[in-house]
Parts: structure tokens; sequence; C-alpha cells
């Protein structure tokens, strides 16, 4: 039985690091970072795996949050609506852009099969 335990820790041990690594396989990209002032703005979010190239498709994505904390005001918030994905990989979301300025998208991705969470956090630009 101890040998049984230590191999188990061994094996432990060595699937940690595979599992964080994984999400730096993963990167999600704002198709655009420059939009007018307004309401009903349309992000356009493509999961990419790095190592192809290549868009993943029936990724989760949650913890969405659109603030202004590059221009200071962390706690100036609009709320973000998913939308239907019309692309493989590619997920959309619709916004409210009340004020010009930089604004801060934040977002989180599970992709199926990967232990890890991707995030990013994306500045995009909004003018008057």
């Amino acid at each position: 039985m101890p040998r049984f335990l230590a191999a188990l820790v061994v094996a432990a041990q060595f699937s940690v690091p595979m599992a964080q690594a994984a999400a730096s396989y993963y990167s999600l990209v704002l198709a655009q970072t420059t939009y007018p002032f307004g309401n009903g703005a349309i992000l356009d979010v493509a999961l990419i795996d790095t190592r192809t190239n290549t868009p993943v498709d029936g990724a989760i994505l949650f913890a969405t949050r659109m603030d202004m904390e590059p221009d200071g005001m962390e706690t100036m918030t609009t709320p973000i609506v998913a939308l239907p994905t019309e692309k493989p990989g590619h997920y959309r979301f619709s916004t409210d852009l009340t004020m010009d300025g930089n604004w801060r998208f934040s977002v989180a991705a599970k992709v199926q099969g990967e232990a890890e969470t991707v995030q990013a956090q994306i500045v995009i630009e909004v003018l008057p």
C-alpha cells in the first residue's frame, strides 16, 4: 500500500504543471478594439488554440465584465449580454458604451477537456 500511495503522489505532482500550462494554449481575441460611443455595441470574441491558430468551438464564456478601469474608473460599469454565435469559435456579446474613453472587457472561458480557465482583459477605445 505505501508504494501505491507514493506512486499516486508522484503522478499528482507531474499532472499539475500540465494542467496549469493548458490555459496558455488558448487566447481570447477581440475582433475590434475601437467602437463608437453609444448603445448596442457588438463584441466578437474569438477563442483561438495558439498551437494550431484555429478557433475553438463549444467553450463556455463567463465572468464577463465591462468597466472603465483603464481610465481610473473601475466602478463605472455597463451590462454585457451574450448573443447567439454566427461563426464556430466566435462568441458575441452586446453592451452599451455609455461614455467615451478606455474600457476594459474582462472575460473567462472554460474549454472542454481542459482543467484550467482561460482569462483575458482587453482594453477597447470608445470614441465620441
